[in-house]
């Protein structure tokens, strides 16, 4: 798949998928939860999520796992800001910020975030203006409910149908704020939700997706990855990596994960077979 018009040209997305490395800076992440909250452990994960091949490290500094408590501005501004500006003083790679609040991205992008990955798809108030003024890209994520009440999500029966109406809804009004349509990234939420029919139903018409913008999917470590094998959060690395492949070769051109290294060659490793033509190492 060639995505040659796309803006996001520093991603390569005209040739390759792009794997997206998560560094959580929260002391509650379902999977890596105090690991890195301390500034230096959070630039040595940097360090070492670049070495082995991340083509953008994506920095959070609130939890969005089912029962997350809500942080306040103040407190992510100081999680994610002084990361983020001590990754981009020492590193060349693209930075993605994942929050939801305009302040952060503000403030996130001034210290070096070139991206703003937003679970809410720029729905609270003045992220859709901020986006806009930023003009940084942006992906738009599908969730039912907010981190704390996922669990208690009311459940649709088209789940396809919800989550393409909802991205192309947003997608519309990014577009008629002033966002470059072209700067535009969707996930259509794995989890946060949606249950694990629902979330393979998504997963098998990931294709449906893709003429809406390019695609990322998170799937990382997620309970779709251990749920079906009984598998807990920490031996989830070979069904991440199954359900990774599963998206790309579905469509999806950026997949963001805990585990780059082992992600990036089983990708690589596909392209080549299936994608020769536009194949990069």
């Amino acid at each position: 798949m060639v995505l040659t018009t796309h803006a996001l040209s520093w991603l390569r997305l005209d040739s390759r998928v792009a794997i997206m490395g998560i560094l959580n800076v929260t002391p509650d992440s379902f999977s890596d939860g105090g690991l890195f909250l301390d500034p230096d452990k959070a630039l040595e994960r940097a360090r070492r999520l670049i070495e082995e091949g991340a083509d953008i490290v994506d920095v959070g500094g609130e939890s969005t796992r089912p029962g997350a408590k809500p942080v306040s501005r103040d407190e992510e501004c100081a999680r994610v800001v002084p990361v983020i500006a001590a990754i981009r003083s020492r590193f060349a790679v693209p930075l993605s910020v994942d929050t939801s609040d305009p302040v952060v991205m503000a403030e996130a992008v001034a210290a070096g975030a070139n991206f703003i990955n937003d679970i809410r798809a720029l729905t609270r108030p003045g992220a859709l203006a901020a986006a806009r003024d930023l003009k940084v890209p942006v992906c738009l994520m599908h969730s039912r409910a907010e981190p704390g009440t996922l669990s208690k999500a009311s459940k649709e029966t088209d789940v396809v149908a919800e989550v393409r109406t909802y991205l192309a809804d947003r997608l519309a009004a990014c577009v008629a704020a002033g966002l470059d349509r072209r700067h535009i990234v969707v996930d259509p939420g794995f989890g946060f939700g949606k249950n694990l029919a629902e979330n393979a139903a998504l997963m098998r018409a990931l294709p449906e997706f893709v003429g809406l913008a390019p695609v990322l999917i998170g799937v990382s470590r997620k309970r779709m990855a251990g749920e079906p094998l009984g598998l807990p959060v920490g031996e989830r690395l070979h069904s991440s990596i199954a359900l990774a492949l599963a998206g790309v070769s579905a469509g999806a051109r950026i997949v963001r994960v805990h585990d780059v290294r082992e992600t990036r060659e089983a990708v690589r490793m596909w392209e080549w077979l299936y994608e020769p033509k536009e194949w990069v190492a």
